[in-house]
């Protein structure tokens, strides 16, 4: 009679066949005994999905959730060698975007999995999961500080690791595919200043200012009256030991403050990968914020992280499970929205909207490249924040980039003004942004 180890590694491999013959990927599954399946049907790369042991089957059984999955890979249940999540991401997207699993392939999957119910299961600590409301629906019951303090305070000299020396933790711009990241931040903070339209002695503000890469850029090369404000302390302190480093202390300042409690005006207003973390009912009040800080004749550039539409619902939104594990584990609070809503929204609020660009392939890259950085300097990056957050980290940039590869996340630029029955304050062509 077979034992139950015995039971369990043939159902396993049954189940590995079952999916390789709707996948058809150049991967393999490494399974507890050394054996080896293939993911497809003549796979000839070495990219492996490993599996530690029968018991995390049994644990994602009994809570079969992305989180679980999550969990399982920070602790090596499962894991992978061989090349990149990112690599393993494209070719998923490449191949399978039709692959449908029907009722009858997935009660034949339950089925295979049959043997692993009562496997001593090995379970996985939650230990690195934001303990708060992760969603944050109403502004009366978010904690905004804690939540950026929660992914932005985690270490300076982490974050050193995998961006570029500016410190700039959002889309790079690409005017050429093989520039580094150094160059293409640099060109991306250029293409701001160039959009807003920047003179010497305007006021400008950087709502969620980072670690004021912006800001330095827009006062040394623009000669603008910059502002920054940041919940994030970590950052709050580089920026102004920055200021200080570049002889800017009479151009640029910084503020520790949440934005809606923020008075003053502004000729130029930028908010750069801000916009995701404020939360979807909280979008028309900051729109209205945004605006009343906003002079007469100014500009606002909202720069942000973007999901496909949706049909609109009275209902209160389901969070989809990859969207709750982001919110757990990396952006506690945030949500995504449409570009069509944000520009619907950004004219309730009063807004004239004239240029919305599209920066998906360029964010794909931005990740690749972190995801790429971020590896190189595996053993520091242990060092400093501890192999499982470092394991956390590769799997959200790598899965980033896959997003927008295919699609599931984009990225736009959105221009508008505040002055819809005057006469733009643009010029007639768009010539001078690429002079």
């Amino acid at each position: 009679m077979a034992t139950a180890e015995e039971k369990q590694l043939e159902a396993v491999r049954g189940l590995v066949r079952d999916v390789a013959s709707k996948l058809d990927l150049n991967a393999w599954v490494r399974l507890w005994d050394g054996s080896r399946l293939p993911l497809g049907a003549a796979p000839t790369g070495n990219f492996e999905i490993k599996i530690a042991g029968p018991g995390v089957l049994r644990s994602i059984l009994r809570r079969p959730t992305l989180d679980s999955v999550i969990r399982q890979y920070v602790e090596k249940g499962i894991d992978y060698s061989g090349g990149t999540l990112i690599e393993f991401g494209k070719e998923i997207n490449a191949r399978n975007r039709s692959v449908k699993f029907k009722p009858l392939d997935i009660l034949k999957i339950a089925t295979r999995l049959t043997p692993f119910f009562f496997a001593e299961e090995k379970s996985a600590k939650d230990a690195h999961g934001y303990e708060g409301d992760i969603i944050g629906r109403r502004q009366s019951k978010r904690d905004n500080t804690a939540y950026i303090s929660f992914h932005y305070d985690l270490s300076n000299d982490f974050y050193a690791l995998f961006l570029d020396p500016e410190m700039i933790y959002t889309c790079a711009y690409f005017t050429d595919w093989s520039n580094d990241i150094a160059q293409a931040q640099h060109d991306k903070l250029e293409m701001i200043c160039r959009k807003l339209r920047l003179r010497p002695g305007e006021r400008f503000l950087d709502i969620g200012c980072g670690w004021g890469g912006l800001l330095c850029h827009a006062a040394k090369y623009h000669g603008v009256k910059a502002h920054g404000v940041t919940l994030s302390k970590e950052q709050l302190a580089f920026a102004q030991d920055k200021v200080k480093r570049l002889g800017l202390e009479g151009q640029v300042t910084f503020e520790f403050i949440d934005y809606i409690n923020m008075t003053g005006t502004f000729d130029k207003i930028a908010s750069i990968g801000m916009y995701e973390a404020i939360g979807l009912e909280n979008i028309q009040p900051y729109m209205r914020k945004v605006r009343s800080l906003l002079s007469e004749d100014g500009l606002f550039l909202n720069h942000a992280i973007s999901r496909r539409a949706k049909r609109r619902s009275f209902l209160p939104e389901k969070v989809r499970p990859e969207q709750r594990a982001l919110a757990k584990y990396i952006f506690p609070g945030g949500a995504l929205d449409d570009i069509g809503h944000t520009v619907s929204e950004m004219e309730l609020a009063g807004f004239e909207v004239h240029d919305v660009e599209g920066w998906r392939m360029h964010y794909a890259r931005t990740c690749r490249l972190w995801s790429e950085r971020l590896a190189a300097r595996k053993d520091e990056a242990i060092a400093l924040v501890g192999e499982d957050k470092y394991r956390i980290y590769i799997a959200y940039l790598s899965g980033c980039s896959i997003a927008f590869e295919r699609g599931t996340a984009r990225l736009f630029q959105t221009l508008a003004s505040k002055t819809p029955k005057r006469p733009s304050p643009l010029p007639p062509t768009r010539a001078d942004l690429y002079r």
